[in-house]
């Protein structure tokens, strides 16, 4: 697979995934009062919020430090992410391992994106205020560079339930599966990451060269 190719799908995961947050963010109210229920299913919703942290809402701690620290990281890791997907072709992985890095890294960057620069385009969006986020002059929004906000809007609470009252800790409380709320980006990462882990027999290995050309080589 040509390294071109491997941009081009990362470049189409980006602009899907910022089309769906900045839609989101701009027609969609904050949390519950927001929520939409996708050709009217119970199970699939769109439910607008947003995260300081990693995916799935996850957090490195609530001091601004904190963020940029989780900002900075994800952009160090972006670019060595461009030189090892570079690596993976010129080393002539497979298809599917070269595919699985894009989806990695087109997802890294696409939560990137936002916390680099939501900050400084978007007014606020919050449970306190229920007003709907609009674009502002570059530098007026909600927060300072680095300091954005991840749009989350994909929400599958397939089932619920209550926990048997003689399980410990859990016992008699009440849960619901799928949980978490994500994003396009997030979704690319976990397929990325997961088809590695299943498939790295498959996947994670060199073109094999016809034994002529390896005499030659």
């Amino acid at each position: 697979m040509k390294y071109r190719n491997a941009i081009i799908l990362i470049l189409i995961i980006i602009f899907l995934d910022q089309a769906i947050k900045i839609y989101i963010k701009t027609h969609l109210p904050y949390g519950v009062e927001g929520e939409v229920h996708v050709l009217g299913l119970n199970w699939f919703r769109l439910h607008f919020l947003e995260n300081e942290g990693m995916a799935f809402g996850m957090r490195l701690n609530d001091a601004p430090i904190g963020k940029i620290i989780l900002t900075l990281f994800r952009l160090v890791a972006v670019t060595f992410g461009f030189f090892l997907l570079k690596k993976l072709v010129v080393k002539e992985y497979s298809r599917g391992a070269i595919i699985c890095g894009a989806l990695i890294l087109a997802g890294a960057l696409g939560n990137l994106i936002d916390s680099m620069f939501y900050g400084m385009i978007f007014t606020n969006s919050s449970y306190h205020t229920r007003n709907i986020a609009e674009f502002t002059a570059f530098g007026e929004g909600y927060g300072q560079f680095l300091q954005g906000r991840v749009v989350d809007m994909f929400y599958f609470p397939l089932f619920s339930g209550t926990f048997p009252k003689w399980m410990p800790f859990v016992g008699g409380n009440h849960f619901e599966f799928f949980e978490p709320v994500f994003n396009l980006a997030d979704a690319a990462i976990s397929v990325g990451v997961l088809t590695l882990v299943f498939f790295q027999k498959r996947l994670i290995h060199k073109k094999v060269l016809p034994a002529s050309e390896q005499a030659q080589a």
